[in-house]
């Protein structure tokens, strides 16, 4: 990723975290990489471990930003959220949820359960 790609994502992603804290989650971590993917934020919520996907599109014109989490981007956070709960040893029992944060021109939508987990 580019410099510039990444502090413009990184603009985004502050919007969202605020957002998120405003409607009451706690973030609990920022850009987590591994191998298997990035995520973009980690969060609890509501007795949810949330992993949290932030997408943005200047206009609308190439459709909603939500639109970008593809099922191959799906399955990468998945796997990525697996190492996270390894790394962590956080148990398998914990309730999981994957969000995605869209901002558009127009609005920041936070989409809860925006995807189930899968890995294939």
């Amino acid at each position: 990723m580019t410099p510039n790609k990444r502090s413009t994502g990184s603009h985004y992603e502050d919007i969202a975290a605020g957002e998120l804290t405003k409607r009451g989650y706690r973030i609990l971590e920022r850009n987590f990489y591994s191998r298997a993917g990035e995520i973009d934020i980690v969060a609890s919520e509501g007795g949810y471990l949330v992993f949290v996907e932030v997408k943005y599109r200047t206009k609308r014109t190439s459709g909603y930003p939500e639109e970008a989490v593809s099922h191959t981007k799906q399955v990468r956070i998945c796997k990525a959220a697996l190492f996270y709960m390894t790394r962590y040893q956080i148990s398998e029992d914990t309730p999981v949820r994957f969000d995605v944060v869209a901002i558009d021109p127009d609005e920041i939508r936070v989409i809860p359960n925006a995807f189930e987990f899968v890995t294939r």
